[in-house]
């Protein structure tokens, strides 16, 4: 008899397994729903296979009955994301590509190409690797055009190349710094002032255990601009916006997903990426500066003493000191510029630059790197690609940025360009004396929405020594759905850049490893299926993955 039941229960389980993706199609197709749009001005996105490693854990999920946890799990893998590519010889690029472009062509849905081969990518650390050289690197961008063709394509060119420029790898403080203390002395001094008087965001500790997946009824409709999850950026985002009392204790996180640790390996270098912290919550986006009233000249800052919290100006060094250009640094230059001359002659490519995000580099830091990488020729800018910045943070900052582009273009300094640290009364005005009112005039940008749902995450002040925010983050959630119906002119696209799922590297955050101090396990290398972090992105989800449908009189 208890053999009998014993089948019958692998049996069960067996059959659920390979009839789960026909059960929950409806669930999947519901997941993409706001691409399905008559308009000829909303393109549908292509969502390619799924990792074999994510169909097994969807397979171990639904044999141990957890059919709502394999239900979100399938509809994340299944929604339109971007293909990688990188590391590939010219003739396996050109196949490949041709094979995804091809495929989306037939179906009628745009594909999003993320293009990772550049020449010392990443500064030598985790996702480290790219093409040996500019004459490698040219040939193998022939080789995407010559996969792409006459097809329309939406390509992320290069994540990091320009915000992680090979002058930035020489000293680890470069990216250490954020947009803070990318500027003059005397204003950051005055933006530290100012945002002492400012709100200061409020760090929601992280729940302890993994909540349930939401009410089969809540609604999966991405939220408005003004109701989007996170905060704005009303002041600069610097070490000391974040309160230093604050803790977010690590969440327990589901041991039996947990890869098994691997044998143990040498240290892995420190992250450059800086660390991002949350901001206070951002004014109504529906207000135009035409809106405002007239306000006085901006004052010249006083000289006051500084708080004994924040660092010794003399301590921070020259800020204004020039980076002097090495010969990598004008090669990477180079690359670009041939890349996106190649790949907008095809006629139906669209090219986006990498712009790292709001809580990396300042406005009048990141603008002069898009000018020398041939922005002008290239559709638009990308932001918080692989990162977890707000949606009204990323939006904020890619309004400053494109109107800075504006502004340039017709003569202007980007040095006198409003940026993040500006208070947002002092930055609209800026927008209103010297940005055009068309958005057509502008450059557009796209973001990263595939891990933002929960924000930056904010360890705990001096638990690492290298806290690396940006590498695999507990408790983050999804965010806004991949769609290219934005609500904002400037917006052309809000996509799911980063593969939801896959490892950010082995996050050693300063230890000698090889565990994750956060984690307590080994974290898969860098693109590798991250079993754990794939079940607390749809589980923390924002807005949450809707996995049963109601059907209609239901």
């Amino acid at each position: 008899m208890r053999k009998r039941r014993k089948i019958l229960t692998v049996s069960t389980a067996v059959v659920a397994a390979a009839t789960l993706p026909l059960l929950i199609s409806p669930v999947v197709s519901a997941a993409a729903r706001e691409d399905d749009d008559d308009s000829s001005r909303i393109a549908r996105l292509y969502a390619p296979p799924p990792d074999r490693d994510s169909y097994r854990q969807v397979a171990r999920l639904a044999w141990r009955g957890d059919f709502r946890d394999s239900a979100g799990l399938l509809a994340m893998v299944r929604t339109p994301q971007a293909v990688w590519y990188g590391d590939e010889t010219p003739e396996q690029i050109e196949r490949l590509v041709r094979r995804t472009t091809r495929s989306a062509d037939v179906r009628g849905k745009l594909p999003v190409l993320a293009l990772y081969n550049i020449p010392g990518r990443d500064c030598g650390s985790y996702s480290s690797g790219g093409a040996d050289g500019l004459a490698a690197y040219e040939a193998w961008i022939d080789a995407v055009a010559e996969g792409i063709g006459d097809r329309k394509v939406l390509i992320v060119l290069e994540p990091d190349s320009l915000a992680l420029l090979p002058s930035d790898c020489a000293d680890e403080s470069n990216a250490d710094q954020t947009a803070v203390e990318e500027q003059p002395a005397e204003e950051q001094l005055a933006g530290e002032q100012q945002t002492a008087v400012e709100q200061q965001p409020a760090v929601e500790a992280p729940p302890t255990d993994l909540p349930p997946l939401p009410d089969p009824g809540a609604s999966t409709a991405p939220p408005a601009a003004s109701d989007a999850q996170g905060t704005g950026q009303d002041a600069a985002q610097s070490p000391d916006a974040q309160s230093p009392d604050a803790q977010s204790p690590d969440p327990r996180l589901p041991a039996s997903e947990s890869p098994a640790p691997k044998p143990a390996e040498a240290q892995e270098p420190s992250g450059l990426q800086p660390s991002a912290s949350q901001s206070p919550a951002p004014e109504p986006s529906a207000e135009q500066p035409s809106t405002l009233p007239e306000l006085p000249p901006l004052p010249t800052p006083d000289p006051m003493t500084p708080d004994p919290m924040t660092p010794d100006l003399e301590d921070v060094g020259d800020l204004d000191t020039p980076v002097v250009e090495d010969q990598e640094t004008a090669a990477r230059y180079s690359e670009i510029n041939y890349a996106v001359d190649s790949l907008t002659a095809l006629g139906n490519t669209s090219v986006y630059l990498d712009a790292g995000h709001a809580g990396w580099h300042s406005v009048r830091s990141i603008v002069p790197r898009l000018i020398k990488a041939g922005i002008d020729r290239a559709t638009g800018f990308a932001l918080n690609v692989s990162h977890y910045q707000t949606d009204p943070d990323s939006a904020w900052y890619g309004r400053l940025v494109s109107s800075c582009l504006a502004y340039a273009d017709e003569g202007g300094d980007p040095e006198d360009c409003a940026d993040q640290s500006w208070s947002r009364r002092h930055a609209r005005r800026w927008l209103h004396a010297h940005v055009p009112d068309d958005p057509g005039r502008m450059k557009h940008f796209v973001t990263d929405t595939s891990r933002n749902g929960q924000g930056p995450w904010a360890p705990r002040a001096g638990a690492h020594a290298d806290t690396q925010s940006w590498c695999n983050p507990p408790a983050r959630g999804l965010g806004r759905r991949p769609t290219t119906r934005t609500g904002d002119a400037l917006l052309d696209a809000a996509l799911w850049v980063k593969t939801p799922g896959e490892s950010d590297g082995r996050c050693l955050r300063g230890t000698d490893g090889p565990l994750d101090p956060v984690r307590g396990t080994v974290n898969p290398d860098a693109g590798e299926w991250f079993p754990e972090q794939a079940l607390e992105l749809v589980r923390y989800a924002e807005p949450s993955v809707k996995v049963f449908r109601r059907f209609p009189g239901r």
